[in-house]
C-alpha cells in the first residue's frame, strides 16, 4: 500500500491511522471508524486539537474551513473528507497541490430530496400547511381550504438527473404524468424511465406542477423568470428545492400576486436565511428553510460513507468520490497539472458550444502527452463536460458512472498526427444530429492553446467570457456582428476566425470584456448569415 506524499513509504497491516472528526457525527455514522482496530478516532474541532500533525485523516461538515493553513498544520494529512454534498468550505487547489485527496458523499442527500419535494407537493396541492395554522388558531375552517388531486395531473421535471428520476418514480406511483426538460436527457434513457421529453416551451405549457432539479448556472439562473412564467398554463404550482435563483423571485411574486401561478413551495432562495424573503409571507406560498437533505437517514448515510470511504482509503483502496486528483507523487502531480486543468477546460467549452444530448465522448492524444497518465486526463475533460450538465458534484472518479447513467459512451485513443504541435489533444462528441470537434495544445511557454474547432483553425487562450459563432463567410458580416455587440456594450478584446473556402461555412470565436446575456445572443442570430451563437464562460 502506498502513502499519498511518498512512493518508497509503505504502511504495515498493524499500523494505527489517526482521523480527526473536527465537527459533529453520530457513533452510529462514524462505526466504520470506531469499529477498526486501525484508528484512532479523535473528536474534537480541528482549532482546538492536540498534537494536528499527527492525524492521517480529517472529516469535517459544514462547521469547519479547511485552509491551506489548516492542512499545513497537519503535515501527515492524506485525506480530507466532508461529510455533505458541498464542499465550499475546503481549499480544493490547496489540498490538490499538497496530495490530499478531498471526498465527499454526492448519493447520500438523494432520497431525502426527493422526498422532501413530493412532501411540499402534496402540501402545496391539498393547503395543508394553511389548513394547519388556521386550526392551530382556533378556526374550524373546512371549506376554506380545498385542494386539489396529483392524480391525472402532469408534471414537469426541469433537469432529470438522480433527485429528478427518483422524484418521478414517485410521481408516477401517484398516477401522474411526467414530462421532462433535460437538454442533455437521450431519448433512450428517458423511454426508460417511463417519461416523456419536451423542449422547455412546450413543458411550460403542458405542466400543471413544475418542479426544478438543475445546478445554478449562467444558463439556469433565472431561466423561470417573467417572460418564461407568462408561458405555464394559469393555475400552475411551482417548486424550487434545488437551488437559489432558478426561479426568479421578483417574477414569482409578480405572478401569483395575479393569480396566474396559483402557489409555491420553495426549500431555497436566491438569498439565505430568507427571514424577511417577501415570498414567505403569501398565503399560497408553502416555505421551509433549506432542509430537504435535513433527514436523520441523510446525515446517517453521508456520515458513514464517508467514514468507510476514509478507511478504504487508509488502508490502501482508491477513493472512489475524489473530488480532486487521485492520489500521486508531487513529481507526477507537477508534471501533469497543466495538462489535467486543461482538459477540463475542454471539457467545459465542449458542454457549452453543444447544447444537446451526447451519446460518445471520445479524446485523442498525440506526441509528447501521451508520455502522461492520461487516463486521468480523460477524465478530467470528461468532468468537465458533465459538470454543467449534472445537478450534483462531478469528479475525475464518479464522471464515468455518471456518463453511462446518462447512455455516454467514451473512450481514449493514442495517434502520431499533432499538427506540427510538440503535443495536442484532440477531443470529439457525437451527440443527435451533431458532432463537434475540439483541438487542444500546451506549450510552457504559452500556456494552453485551442488551435482548431471542428476542421476550422483558429488560436486562442481558453478563459474567461467568449462567444463562438458559426456563420457564412460574406462580406460584411464581421461588421454586423460587431455592431450589435457596440449596441449591447460589450467590447471584443480578441477574435479567431476560421473559413474552409471562401463564402462557405465560417466560425468566429470572440474573447470579450464582460459576459453576454441571451439579449445578446438572440440579437447575433437574427443577422441573415450566422446560423449559431453560443456564450462559453472559463
Amino acid at each position: 500500500m502506498q502513502k499519498t506524499m511518498n512512493e518508497e513509504e509503505t504502511v504495515t497491516s498493524n499500523q494505527t491511522f489517526r482521523v480527526l472528526v473536527s465537527d459533529s457525527m453520530s457513533s452510529e455514522g462514524l462505526a466504520p471508524l470506531l469499529e477498526s482496530d486501525q484508528v484512532q478516532c479523535v473528536q474534537q474541532h480541528v482549532d482546538d486539537a492536540e498534537d494536528p500533525g499527527s492525524f492521517d485523516a480529517l472529516l469535517v461538515r459544514s462547521g469547519t474551513t479547511v485552509t491551506a493553513e489548516v492542512m499545513d498544520s497537519m503535515p501527515n494529512l492524506r485525506i480530507v473528507a466532508r461529510a455533505g454534498v458541498g464542499v465550499d468550505n475546503i481549499d480544493i487547489d490547496a489540498a490538490t497541490k499538497r496530495g490530499i485527496v478531498v471526498i465527499n458523499a454526492p448519493d447520500g442527500n438523494t432520497i431525502s430530496t426527493a422526498e422532501h419535494t413530493f412532501a411540499m407537493m402534496a402540501s402545496l396541492a391539498r393547503k395543508i400547511p394553511q389548513a394547519n395554522a388556521s386550526l392551530k388558531s382556533g378556526e374550524w375552517n373546512r371549506k376554506g381550504f380545498q385542494g386539489t388531486e396529483l392524480r391525472g395531473k402532469t408534471l414537469g421535471i426541469v433537469g432529470f438527473g438522480r433527485i429528478g428520476s427518483e422524484l418521478s418514480k414517485r410521481a408516477q406511483s401517484f398516477e401522474m404524468s411526467v414530462i421532462v426538460y433535460d437538454p442533455f436527457l437521450t431519448k433512450e434513457r428517458a423511454n426508460e424511465m417511463g417519461v416523456d421529453l419536451r423542449d422547455f416551451e412546450e413543458l411550460l405549457g403542458e405542466a400543471d406542477v413544475i418542479t426544478v432539479h438543475t445546478p445554478l448556472t449562467k444558463d439556469t439562473k433565472g431561466m423561470l423568470g417573467h417572460e418564461n412564467l407568462g408561458k405555464t398554463k394559469p393555475g400552475v404550482m411551482l417548486l424550487n428545492c434545488a437551488r437559489g435563483g432558478i426561479i426568479d423571485e421578483e417574477a414569482l411574486a409578480h405572478y401569483l400576486e395575479s393569480g396566474h401561478v396559483a402557489g409555491a413551495a420553495l426549500d431555497v432562495y436566491e438569498e439565505e436565511p430568507a427571514n424577511e424573503n417577501p415570498l414567505v409571507a403569501f398565503d399560497q406560498v408553502v416555505s421551509t428553510p433549506h432542509i430537504a437533505a435535513s433527514t436523520k437517514e441523510a446525515q446517517l448515510n453521508v456520515a458513514s460513507q464517508v467514514s468507510d470511504e476514509v478507511l478504504q482509503f487508509l488502508q490502501g483502496l482508491p477513493a472512489l468520490n475524489s473530488i480532486n486528483l487521485p492520489t500521486m507523487s508531487k513529481e507526477k502531480f507537477e508534471a501533469i497539472r497543466p495538462y489535467y486543468e486543461f482538459a477540463r477546460r475542454m471539457g467545459n467549452i465542449m458542454s457549452q458550444s453543444v447544447k444537446t444530448p451526447v451519446q460518445e465522448l471520445n479524446v485523442r492524444y498525440s506526441g509528447n502527452v501521451t508520455d502522461l497518465e492520461t487516463s486521468i486526463l480523460t477524465r478530467s475533460l470528461l468532468a468537465g463536460f458533465l459538470q454543467s450538465r449534472i445537478d450534483a458534484p462531478v469528479n475525475d472518479v464518479n464522471a464515468s458512472t455518471i456518463a453511462r447513467e446518462r447512455g455516454i459512451d467514451y473512450g481514449e485513443q493514442f495517434g502520431s498526427q499533432s499538427l506540427g504541435y510538440s503535443n495536442l489533444i484532440k477531443a470529439t462528441v457525437e451527440g443527435e444530429g451533431r458532432s463537434f470537434a475540439l483541438y487542444g495544445t500546451y506549450v510552457k511557454e504559452y500556456g494552453p492553446r485551442i488551435v482548431r474547432i471542428n476542421d476550422f483553425n483558429v488560436d486562442f487562450y481558453p478563459t474567461g467570457h467568449l462567444i463562438y459563432i458559426q456563420h457564412t463567410d460574406k462580406p460584411g458580416v464581421i461588421g454586423k456582428m460587431g455592431q450589435i455587440l457596440g449596441r449591447h456594450q460589450i467590447n471584443i478584446a480578441t477574435m479567431q476566425v476560421g473559413r474552409r473556402e471562401e463564402g462557405g461555412e465560417a466560425i468566429m470565436m470572440l474573447a470579450v470584456d464582460r459576459e453576454a446575456n441571451q439579449d445578446v445572443v438572440k440579437d447575433l442570430t437574427s443577422i441573415e448569415e450566422i446560423s449559431l451563437a453560443d456564450t462559453i464562460e472559463l
